[in-house]
């Protein structure tokens, strides 16, 4: 089958190169990175959405206070240092000098506190940090101060998480916006600027090199900490759909980079000369099924517990990421696997016997009836589209009437924001996943977030659920911060924020002359071509 894929592509990538290496208005002697992302790019907001591809435009374009490195702890980036006074209730974050927009504007300090605010009022770690800040201000342009409540000794951490939605500083006319109102103007101080004329939708997004940027002197570069050099003059993104076009692409070496290599693809990838393929993010992916818990039938918590006995994680992953069991893991629960906070609390919900009559009676006694289960499927994102299937199936043999719609990712961003009810254009469920870092803690997890109206897509409220995430955040040390974090995962097999279905690890593929290409995710800074 792969084999045939691969002649099929031959011709195919033809007509994607034509696309994928315009040449109108660029000199030839200019450094170009050429990317396929992971789905087309729908959403330039990145306080607005937790799409991970809006996650990765927004790093090219925005920069944030503090980075993240590969052992999950936060450094300076925009400030030159925090000065931490009164017990731990008074930081005062003094910005590099020289910083500057996209536009030439310099950044202020009222530019961050106006972005920390939006950013926080759509951010489960941000959300935090803010019900524990008295007053947010900026008494020059160069110092931002935060008044505390209380010691919040995460500070740091929030503004430097690299899960989406990311901090992004942004100039404060944009910050300003409603943070549940999209932007479009793309004016950040990162290393690239983003070229709005060069868009296509659907098909092609254009970064070119930052000249005014000026990195970090100090540090070594890990994940979004330390210096972010620039070795591009551009970076291209082309949306490929289809996998074994993708795969020729990067062989052909008409593209650089792939940023998620379809799972059947990776063997021949590995063995093909010129690309390397490797696992960036140690902390793999988390696949869940969201559900809307503000309409029928999902909105009844018995309903929900009631799948957790009709989850087999084996079949999602499996279905994912192959036979291979060095690729994926089941039993997995709330938090990530082989972390602080991950336990077996209340996982015989999840690992038990399945049993799909017992399932069906007990979903039928919770009172569904025939209504149909909407479910929105990225048809155009072959993991997700992997979880949708085995889901389609899995909640069929649970007894529910379901009505799969395929659509393109960037229609299900935009849809699953929506409240409505499903005839109105609303919806039942959706498959995606979180990388392991957005699952680590209580802090940053904001699938696990039980705040209603001011929750995640799909707005579960859980009272129990956020009085021990408040707990958390006052624990005394790690050992008290893990017994909570296990009262957490038992309560919320009872109150189902979302159904787990496995860790797996994805693979991304790049041509071997690319040198520097960092863990985590798909970062565009100390990239470089040898040779």
């Amino acid at each position: 089958m792969i084999g045939r894929r691969k002649v099929l592509s031959t011709t195919l990538a033809a007509s994607a190169a034509t696309l994928a290496l315009p040449r109108i208005g660029r000199a030839e002697t200019q450094r170009v990175l050429r990317f396929i992302p992971q789905a087309d790019l729908a959403v330039l907001d990145p306080h607005w959405t937790t799409a991970y591809v809006t996650r990765n435009h927004g790093y090219l374009v925005f920069d944030t206070l503090f980075g993240q490195d590969g052992h999950y702890k936060a450094s300076p980036q925009m400030v030159e240092g925090a000065l931490v006074e009164q017990d731990g209730r008074r930081w005062t974050l003094t910005l590099r000098e020289g910083l500057k927009f996209h536009d030439g504007a310099p950044v202020l300090a009222r530019d961050c506190a106006a972005s920390i605010r939006r950013w926080g009022r759509r951010d489960a770690f941000g959300q935090a940090l803010l019900a524990a800040t008295d007053e947010l201000s900026a008494p020059d342009d160069r110092k931002i101060v935060f008044r505390l409540k209380k010691p919040f000794p995460l500070l740091p951490e929030a503004l430097g998480k690299s899960p989406s939605p990311m901090p992004a500083m942004m100039p404060e006319r944009l910050a300003n916006t409603d943070p549940f109102t999209q932007i479009t103007e793309m004016i950040g101080s990162g290393p690239y600027r983003f070229r709005a004329d060069e868009r296509i939708p659907g098909a092609r997004v254009v970064y070119e090199r930052n000249p005014d940027y000026v990195p970090r002197a100090q540090g070594v570069p890990d994940w979004t900490a330390g210096p972010k050099v620039v070795h591009f003059d551009r970076v291209e993104w082309t949306t490929i759909a289809d996998a074994a076009t993708a795969a020729a692409a990067l062989q052909n070496g008409e593209q650089d980079w792939w940023d998620y290599a379809q799972t059947d693809l990776v063997g021949m990838l590995r063995a093909s000369p010129g690309v390397k393929v490797v696992v960036q993010d140690p902390s793999g992916q988390i696949a869940i099924m969201r559900m809307n818990q503000l309409q029928p039938p999902f909105d009844n918590p018995a309903i929900r517990r009631a799948l957790l006995g009709a989850v087999n994680q084996e079949d999602f992953m499996t279905a994912v990421n192959g036979t291979d069991p060095s690729m994926w893991h089941a039993g997995v629960g709330f938090f990530c696997p082989g972390t602080p906070m991950a336990s077996d609390a209340g996982m015989a919900a999840l690992t038990g016997p399945r049993d799909f009559d017992r399932v069906r009676r007990e979903i039928k006694a919770a009172g569904y009836g025939v209504e149909k289960v909407v479910l929105i499927v990225a048809a155009d994102f072959p993991v997700l589209k992997a979880l949708a299937d085995v889901g389609a199936d899995m909640l069929q043999q649970a007894g529910f009437a379901v009505d799969y719609q395929a659509l393109d990712w960037g229609t299900v961003v935009q849809r699953r924001a929506k409240k409505d009810p499903p005839a109105q254009g609303g919806w039942n469920c959706f498959f995606t996943a979180w990388a392991g870092t957005d699952m680590l803690n209580p802090a940053g997890h904001i699938s696990l977030r039980g705040n209603g109206a001011g929750a995640w897509v799909g707005w579960p409220d859980a009272p129990v659920i956020e009085r021990l995430r408040e707990t958390w955040f006052d624990a005394p040390d790690q050992a008290a911060q893990q017994r909570i974090a296990a009262d957490i995962q038992r309560q919320a097999m009872l109150d189902v924020p979302y159904l787990p279905l496995g860790q797996y690890f994805q693979a991304t593929a790049y041509r071997s002359d690319l040198a520097g290409v960092l863990n985590g995710f798909a970062l565009f800074w100390n990239v470089r071509r040898d040779g």
